[in-house]
Order: C-alpha cells, then structure tokens, then sequence
C-alpha cells in the first residue's frame, strides 16, 4: 500500500510525467520478478489507497476510462470498480518487493483437512500452561473421597481450538444472534491469519518489526507495514492490542502526530455500542511540554471518540478549544490543539473502531500545524486496511470458536444420551464438560426448593485441580450452607444470566450465572454457576466473557434437558408402580372367592343336551348365575379344550367366575348373558359344523372360545364415537377400537392373573399364537372392522371352491364367525329377541341422552330417544344392512348353520309386521315402509360389481 506523502505531487502532475515514472518503477522490478502484465504501468501512478483480497469497493460505480490528465480520486474510481486487476497488481508489487522466493500470503489461511494439521500448523501460543485443561469425551468424576485419576488431553479436541477466548462470539456466526461487533479480546493472542504465524517452529520473524522499515514507507508504493500486513506481518504481533498499537504508531509516525489512542466498539448487555480502549492515550516522542497522558485528556478523546462513533464521519479539529462541543481547561487547551480522528470500519461500512491522531508538527520547526486533507486520507487508508484485518481476525476467529463450542455441545449431548445412576452423576459429568472449555474452576449447581420460594433444596459442587499436562474434575460434597448462594438466588429471581467480576489489588474475583429453565413451563428449575476462571497463559484470575456466557447458556439448555428427563423418568416410574398397585387391586376384587371356586369345582356339571347350549335357539335368560358358569365350563369339556391343553380344572373354573366378574352389572346388554350368549353361539357352530373342526386347528378354537366369552370385557354401555367424543383415557390410549382394544388387555390382564392362567401348559411359541388370535378375533367384533372387511368375505363365499389352508383366509373366517355370533341375539325366538332389542336399545337410548347434555348436539337415530315408536324400522334397517347378508354367507359356505339365516330371516319379518301395524296407525309417516321384496344382499352386490 503506498503512501501518499511522497505521491501527492505525482498525483497532481500530467499524465505522461505519471506514466513514465510508472514504467520506470515497473523497469526497476522486471529483472527480479516475472510480470503478468506490461501494458498497463499507467495504474500503478496515483494510487492513493490499498487493496485487500476482503475489499468490497466503496465507490459508487462509474464507468469512466484512464485519460491523459485524470486525478488522484478517478483513478481510485477506476481501482474501485477493477479489483481484479488490483489484485494481480499487489501480488507483483509484494513479490518485488520481498523478493522472488517470497509468496504473498492471503489474509486468510485455507483451513487444514484435517484436525491434525490445525494443530501442527495453526496454534502454538508462546506462553501455554501445560495444564490447560481441555476437554475429554473420557472424564473422569469422582467425588471428594475418590483417588484422583489425570484427565489426558484429548486428541480429538486439537489444541488450536482452545486458543481463544474472545470477548463476544462474532456477528459472523450464524449461531451467535446476540454477539457483538468484535470477537476477539485486545489482549489476548491474534488468530494465526496467515500461514506464516509466529507460533510456528520455522517462523523465524522477530518479535517487533525494526523501526528502520517504517522510512520505506515514503517509497512510491512500497509501505513496509502494509506489506508486512498483506505478505503474513501479523506474524510479529502477538494480539489484537499490538496489532492495533503498531497501525497507530505507524500512522502517527506518518502524520507527525504528538500522541494517538484506538478504541473498538463492543456491545453492552443492552445491545448498545460503547468503545472499549485497546491503545490507551500514548506519546509518540514529539512533545516537549509535560505529560500528554494525563486524565483530563484522557477523558477529552474519550469524548471525541463518541462522536466519531456516533457521525460515523472523521473529525479534523484545526482547534479544540473553538469547538462548541468540547469545555477545555487552561490545561487542556494549552496541551491539546489539533486533533483528528477517523472511524475504523469495515468492509460492510461498519464502524468497528475509533483512531484519534493529537497535535501534529511538522518536521522543520516542530511548530504547531494543523492535520491536512493528505493526512487524512492517509490515516482513513491505513485504519481501512486496520479494519478490514480486523473484520477478518473476528470472521476467523468466529469460527475457530464456533468450531470449540459445537465441540462442547457433542460432548454434552454424548454425556446426555448415556445411562446414568443417578440425577447426581448426569448433572456432574455435563458440568465437568463445560469446565474445561470455560477455564473454571468451580462449577456449583444450585437445585431450587419445591416447598419454599426463594430457596435452594441442595447442591451439586464441582472442582477443577491440575496435575501437570492433565486435569481432574471432582465432585465434593459441600453443604448448601457452605457456598454463598447470593448469586444464584439473583439469578433465580430475575431469571437471567448473571456476570460478575470484582477486582482488587491481590486478585480478581469472577463469577457467571445462568437459569436453567423447563422448557414447557419456562419455570426455573436449577441455576448453574461458574466462579473463578483462570487464565490460559498464567495462574491469573481473569473474568468470564461472552463466550462463556454462551457456553453456559448452552449448558443450561442441556441441563434442563436432562432435568426433564430425570423427571419424566421419575414420573413414568412412579406411575409403574402405580399401575402396579392398582393392578394388584383390580386382581384382588376380580378374582373369586375362594370358596366359590370351591363350589364350582365340586359341582357336577350338566350336560350339553341338558342346558341346551348345542341349540342355535339357545337362551340364558332364566338360567340361575352359577348355572351359567357351568355351562361355560362344560362348553370347555366338550370340546376338549382342558384335555388338548392340560388346563388344570381348578384354574378352569377359577378362570370363568373371574370372566364374569370382569362384566359390569349395570349395563343393560353388554353384560355377563350377552357374553354368555355370544360364547353358546360360538360353541353351537363349531359342534353343528364338523368341516370347522377340521379347518381349524385346535389352537384356533381354544383361542375362539376364549375370545367369544371375553370380547366385551369391562363394557361401559357407550360405543367408541362416543368414547373419542369425550376425549375418554380409553381413546387417548388406543386410538381406534378403543374399546375392543380394552377388552382385550383386561382378557389378557385375566388370562395372566394368579390361578386363572389357563394358557400355563403352551410353549411360549404356541402362547404368543394364541394370544394374537385372540386379539383378532376380539377387534373383528368392531362393526367397523367388520364393515371394511365383509365384502372379501361375501366374495370368497361365491367361489365354488374356498382352500382354508391360507393363514389369511383362516382369520377372515375367524372374524366373520365372531360377528356372527356376537350378533347371534337376532336369530333368537321372537319372545328372547324382542326382549335384546328393548335392552339394546335401553343402552343406546342412555347414550344419546349423555350426547344430548354434554355435546348439545342431536343424536343419530338408532340413539335418539325421540326415536322410539320407531324400532321396528330401526331393526328392520339393521337386519337388512348387516345381519342377513353376514348369515346368508356364513349359511353358504356352511348348511349347518342355516339355523342362525332362518331365525333372523323370521325376526325381520315379525319386525316388519310390527312397522306395518305402526304404519297403519299413524298413517302421516309412510316414508318408513319397507318390503322384504327390496332387500339387496351384499353377495348380490358382489356379483353385480364383477
């Protein structure tokens, strides 16, 4: 980057003076470095700013051409909107001027493929302690009693990632919204910019450029510290601080300036910008009258700053004491006179910091002068070059830190996703995850009490001791009253982290705060605190920043995390437990007394022929309770179940009293006889159809008997529309079927009861078979089911021919069978029937009254109490729609059990008869009359749609 004190005639001059003291330049390079381009020396002339591989021009676009006699700003116009050919024009001009061998380094690095070369290559600070603790997916927690194990550094985490701990996180970082301008801290070390980084072992640059370059920087193009800068000068520079005072002595040694001072911007907690002083007020060897330092003039630039900050314009004060905006003293006044100060921005036009130049001399009389246009040009040129190294420094710099913290963050997540004993180990091995990263050395996690507001139950302390090249992080067992809980409790009430850092004369004292919230109740449920953090390259105290702010936030998302799993868990094992107790409850009332198990196994059982169960036409009402419980055993018998199986008799009967319990007593029809009833009609078929015997197998009708009696286990008297209506537990547990689904975990809840396990004898092969038809077979008792599935029946029923040995075929059978014995109650004599339908619809009725004065709506017919004059159509509909065409297929594939089309073809037509005489009684409502003439069955719908 050229100068512009020894251009600034040049730049006035013509253009044919300009362009033959370019190609002389140009003439002197030639023999020593190769040139890309030899017809263009008139660009290098009249340059009066410099080029970065980050510049994004300033200028508006113009469209302008070189001519004979063009000025300074048109050929900076021209630079401005042809970068690339700059770009090739300053990678000439360093390589001639360090000569052939030297490369000209970018800005920044191209990033190592591998961790191992970051490590090699990137970061080797000057002054690491040998203890730095960084962090290990192996860590080792122990408590204060434990021996104490060296915690190893970790080859996954390279050292260069730990380098670092700027101030905020940049505004680069996607993942930092609320960061600030600059993300680095002034005093720490620069971020290896360019290959040729002073941490490596063969970087041999001196600790400070000699003073004797900064005269180069009068030669035509040739600024040493602008070379330096884009040809890999950081490597001198050991921090953002001596960065930034080496741009401000250098510039102050161009403009002849008395003192000088930088600050950069930062962002308070409220998001504002304040300056943060990294060159503090400093002579540069001119003045003569005293201290310049002092701290009225301190506070005097300090206010100049702030409203260069605040214009975001250079401000060249030929007079300080004029200026209305500043009140100087005798002192002041007589000290300060000319000031100039330009903003440092970015190549966004961001300002990222403010220079102040004090007093300039000039060099003959070292009388008092005033800074001119030149000097300010030169100093913004030189502060943009500043600007954009440090925008690049906080680009890099950004991400090396985002690079650690997703570091941290698969490490906690890691810790998250593993088994632990205890609440206690969880919270401690995520807080040791983070001490490394941070540099703390206590870690104490403060869990709020349930009972008492404003107070902590107990806590979790944590402490960080270095042995050598390792680390060991411990748990101690503190006492809530031994730790100063001041802190955590002021973080608990205002829920939001909390920064703290108190200096003295012996030591600094820091400390860092953050709630741990739930994330569905927002409530505080733990506050996570971090105290004394110790610097990376000495034992010092520093305090936390930013980052670490971040880094603990972070932690505190993962420690609710875990909080809430703890938590759940907790919940899900308490309602174990609880569903437990109530099972133990529930088995307790449902099982049999002992001594009626006793009766019913001493009871001579009835035959078959003498409680009528073979007959389709069969009737439980009448029958006394315990009759009833011999029937169902003797249904057992006689088809050979408890020989087959070795069901053991006392576990029979034991098994049937507790089915019958399992039914509740006030429902008018869902009850014990309508079980009873469907498990008669199951019984009949497969005694009347030997071609059943042989299809199934006797697995398949021991798991249809048990089916049959059980598949309205627990029936509530609503159906499962209104179950989900009224958002039941039912439905929010199954979702569909919700009933059937709850009859049959309360059979299998039986089936596994002590003394009812009737199924003991089966290989676990055979129970788990089993236990899956009888879930089928108990959910095809859905009409729902049973209405998406019938129509594949009806058409295999019109096969000439039906091979059952196809397992699907086998269940379709199953199901259908079930329906038809649960909807057996139509089949029965006119007398059994038409008592059913006044229970059904006793129970529909009820439930479209609940309808009615919970939902406010109007109930479906078959429902609506208004409806009941209107029953025998209702039946009428219902026999029509479902019932004959099921045993119309079934009386197809089966003669035997023609019985069951015969009784329901008998029952519609005295229903049909009753809505005639109803018809004729109340001749307004005709629209009701049906025929049997109109009925259409599915099996000739079938044949229809083929």
């Amino acid at each position: 980057m050229p100068c512009l004190h020894s251009e600034v005639h040049s730049m006035e001059s013509d253009s044919a003076t300009s362009a033959g003291a370019s190609s002389a330049a140009g003439a002197g390079t030639e023999k020593s470095v190769r040139r890309e381009t030899e017809t263009k020396p008139l660009m290098m002339k009249g340059m009066g700013w410099f080029f970065s591989p980050l510049w994004s021009p300033r200028s508006k676009t113009r469209k302008k051409r070189f001519q004979g006699g063009m000025k300074s700003d048109q050929v900076e116009a021209w630079l401005d909107d042809h970068s690339d050919f700059t770009r090739a024009y300053f990678l000439r001009r360093a390589s001639a001027v360090s000569g052939p061998q030297t490369e000209l380094s970018p800005v920044l690095p191209r990033l190592p493929k591998s961790r191992s070369d970051h490590s090699e290559m990137l970061m080797r600070p000057h002054h690491r302690r040998g203890s730095t603790p960084l962090i290990s997916s192996h860590l080792h927690i122990s408590s204060s009693s434990d021996r104490l194990r060296p915690l190893a550094l970790n080859p996954r985490a390279p050292e260069w990632i730990d380098c670092y701990s700027p101030d905020v996180m940049g505004c680069h970082s996607p993942l930092s919204p609320r960061s600030s301008r600059f993300s680095f801290s002034p005093c720490l070390p620069l971020s290896p910019i360019c290959p040729s980084s002073p941490e490596l072992s063969h970087s041999p640059q001196p600790s400070c450029p000699p003073a004797s370059t900064t005269v180069a920087c009068g030669r035509g193009e040739c600024c040493s510290w602008m070379m330096e800068l884009l040809r890999g000068g950081l490597s001198w520079m050991g921090s953002v601080a001596e960065l930034c005072q080496g741009a401000v002595q250098h510039a102050g040694e161009l403009l002849a300036a008395e003192g000088c001072s930088l600050s950069l911007v930062k962002k308070d907690s409220g998001g504002k910008n304040t300056l943060e002083e990294v060159v503090a007020l400093m002579e540069l060897g001119y003045s003569s009258e005293g201290d310049l330092c002092c701290h009225a003039h301190m506070e005097l630039v300090k206010g100049i700053m702030g409203c260069v900050l605040a214009s975001g314009t250079q401000m060249n004060l030929r007079d300080v004491s004029e200026d209305p905006r500043f009140e100087l003293d005798d002192e002041q006044s007589s000290k300060i006179r000319t000031v100039l100060s330009v903003p440092i921005k970015n190549h966004r036009e961001e300002v990222v910091g403010v220079v102040v130049m004090i007093n300039k001399r000039t060099d003959s009389d070292e009388s008092v002068s005033v800074f001119t246009n030149m000097d300010e040009k030169v100093l913004s040129n030189h502060m943009d070059v500043l600007g954009m190294v440090l925008d690049n420094v906080q680009l890099y710099e950004s991400s090396r830190q985002e690079a650690k913290r997703s570091q941290a963050l698969i490490e906690m997540a890691q810790v998250l996703s593993k088994e632990h004993h205890s609440f206690e180990i969880l919270l401690s091995r995520m807080a040791a995850t983070i001490m490394p990263f941070t540099r703390a050395q206590y870690c104490t996690i403060f869990i709020p009490s349930k009972q008492t507001k404003d107070c902590f139950a107990r806590v979790i302390h944590l402490e960080c001791e270095e042995l050598g090249s390792s680390c060991q992080i411990y748990r101690r067992e503190r006492d809530i009253s031994d730790i100063d809980p001041s802190y955590a409790l002021r973080t608990l009430n205002a829920m939001e982290t909390l920064n703290m850092s108190e200096g003295s004369e012996e030591s600094l004292q820091s400390l860092i705060c953050c709630p741990v919230r739930n994330e569905r109740s927002e409530d505080v449920i733990a506050v996570c605190q971090l105290m004394s953090k110790r610097s990376r390259d000495s034992d010092e105290l520093e305090a936390f920043n930013r980052y670490d702010e971040r880094l603990l936030e972070d932690l505190a998302v993962y420690c609710g995390l875990a909080l809430q799993y703890v938590q759940a868990v907790q919940i899900t094992e308490e309602r174990r437990a609880s569903i437990e107790v109530t099972q133990e409850v529930l088995a307790y009332h449902i099982t049999a007394a002992e001594q009626e198990i006793q009766v019913l196994q001493e009871a001579t059982i009835p035959s078959a022929k003498t409680l009528s169960i073979l007959d389709f036409h069969f009737s439980g009402f009448g029958l006394p309770e315990d009759m009833t419980s011999q029937a169902t055993v003797r249904m057992f018998l006689d088809l050979n179940l408890v020989q087959d199986f070795n069901i053991d008799y006392k576990t029979l009967c034991q098994w049937v009293l507790t089915v019958r319990r399992g039914y509740r007593n006030n429902v008018p029809y869902h009850n014990w006889g309508h079980a009873l009833s469907t498990a008669q009609s199951m019984f009949a078929i497969l005694m009347a159809t030997d071609q059943l015997q042989t299809i199934f197998s006797r697995l398949e009708i021991l798991a249809l008997m048990i089916a049959s009696l059980s598949h309205d286990l627990d029936h509530r008297g609503v159906s499962n529309s209104y179950i989900e209506r009224s958002q039941q537990p039912l439905a929010q547990l199954y979702g569909h079927s919700s009933l059937e689904n709850h009859h049959y975990n309360l059979c299998l809840f039986i089936l596994n009861n002590t003394g009812s396990q009737i199924l003991s004898s089966l290989s676990s092969e055979d129970h788990r078979a089993v236990q899956q038809m009888i879930k089928r077979a108990i959910i095809a008792t859905d009409l729902t089911v049973f209405m998406e599935r019938r129509k594949e029946f009806f058409c295999l029923t019109k096969k000439s021919k039906v091979s059952w040995k196809s397992e699907k075929q086998r269940d379709l059978l199953r199901s259908m069978l079930m329906t038809a014995s649960d909807l057996s109650a139509i089949t029965k004599p006119w007398h059994e029937q038409r008592r059913i339908a006044n229970l059904v619809a006793m129970e529909f009725f009820a439930q479209g009254d609940k309808e009615k004065e919970e939902f406010k709506i109007k109930p479906v017919g078959i429902m609506n109490r208004e409806n009941s004059t209107r029953l025998p159509y209702l039946q009428v509909e219902y026999i029509d729609d479902i019932c004959y065409p099921l045993y119309k297929a079934v009386s197809t594939l089966f003669d035997t059990c023609s019985p069951l089309l015969k009784g329901c073809k008998k029952n519609r037509e005295n229903w049909l008869h009753l809505a005639k005489e109803a018809e004729e009684e109340n001749s307004e409502d005709s629209c009701c009359s049906v025929s049997m003439e109109t009925h259409i069955s599915e099996e000739e719908k079938c044949q229809t749609e083929e």
